[in-house]
């Protein structure tokens, strides 16, 4: 049914869009025969609205993947750089938070580990919306912060790292991926951070990891141990799917970018605040200097020059990122 709704709201933007295209055509006309020039004016406005749609169907195109329409699970790490890598990996954090908001998807986080003087160490959250992850791929990978550091006395300049992990949510795991108990450990502790009460009073928090792939995953912003049991389950389900996925394809190391080192010549993208002010995917090339946009969310056109790139087969020959 999912697949389904997905596909008719494709075709009401094709015939949307169709049906525009041909009322603009016809108004052209007329405007051109009548010498009408707010008839030609209202013509272009209705281009400037199809140039918008137009670049939702490439996008639309663009995501035909296997699980491009799944929601996404997302793992922000921080990486080399200490406190600015902490408080670096929570600005990512809000960064990619601030784009769901935007595009009205829902959000559930479900860990959040923070860091020992500001920031955070790590932070996983699901992203629910249509085509979640397909949009979001293309964050995965190491991302670079060049700026004056606010913990630095001295104010001077330091690089932050920290790395962002996607991957689609897999609803029928539960029958594909057995994990033998053998493979896993389960570890139990108390939960940190804000919470209601009881929640940061009892060892309900979760951590599993996958022994065989050293796969972490932790759950806290459930009441009971055993739901974030559950939900901690299921996030790691859909980890290593994904990665029996990536395995089949043989696409592992060129698509796996988080898997290298956080750290110097290993970033996606950087993130420059000082001296000047841009941000540019290594990958792509693209960039802009409205760096405050990016951070709040605005990240749509990195999104989309991903999928242009990876459809050209430009990620396949991409032996790494630029330094």
């Amino acid at each position: 049914m999912a697949e389904l709704a997905a596909v008719e709201d494709d075709l009401r933007v094709y015939d949307d869009f169709s049906a525009r295209l041909e009322d603009l055509t016809v108004l052209n006309t007329l405007a051109q025969e009548e010498d009408d020039e707010a008839t030609a004016a209202e013509v272009g406005d209705g281009l400037r609205d199809l140039d918008d749609r137009l670049a939702d169907l490439e996008v639309r195109v663009l995501l035909s993947g296997e699980h491009d329409s799944r929601d996404a699970i997302v793992t922000v790490h921080a990486g080399a750089g200490g406190t600015d890598s902490a408080d670096w990996a929570e600005m990512l954090l809000r960064m990619l938070l601030r784009w769901a908001e935007r595009q009205k998807f829902t959000v559930d986080l479900h860990d959040r580990q923070e860091g020992d003087e500001a920031g955070i160490r790590s932070a996983t959250f699901t992203v629910h919306g249509a085509r979640a992850y397909g949009l979001l791929q293309g964050e995965r990978g190491v991302h670079r912060l060049v700026r004056i550091s606010p913990f630095d006395a001295q104010a001077r300049r330091h690089t932050a790292f920290a790395s962002v992990d996607v991957v689609p949510v897999m609803d029928e795991v539960d029958d594909v991926i057995v994990i033998p108990d053998d493979d896993l450990r389960v570890d139990v502790y108390r939960s940190s951070g804000p919470g209601g009460q009881g929640v940061n009073t009892t060892d309900s928090a979760v951590r599993l990891t996958h022994l065989p792939t050293n796969i972490v995953v932790s759950c806290q912003n459930e009441r009971s141990q055993l739901q974030n049991k559950a939900t901690a389950m299921a996030l790691l389900k859909s980890k290593l799917a994904e990665l029996e996925r990536e395995k089949r394809e043989a696409e592992l190391a060129a698509v796996r970018g988080e898997q290298r080192d956080v750290a110097w010549g290993s970033q996606i993208r950087s993130y420059v605040l000082h001296p000047y002010q841009m941000v540019k995917d290594h990958r792509t090339g693209q960039e802009t200097g409205n760096t405050s946009a990016v951070l709040d969310g605005d990240i749509d056109a990195f999104l989309t020059a991903y999928l242009q790139w990876k459809a050209r087969g430009d990620a396949a020959a991409d032996d790494g990122a630029d330094v």
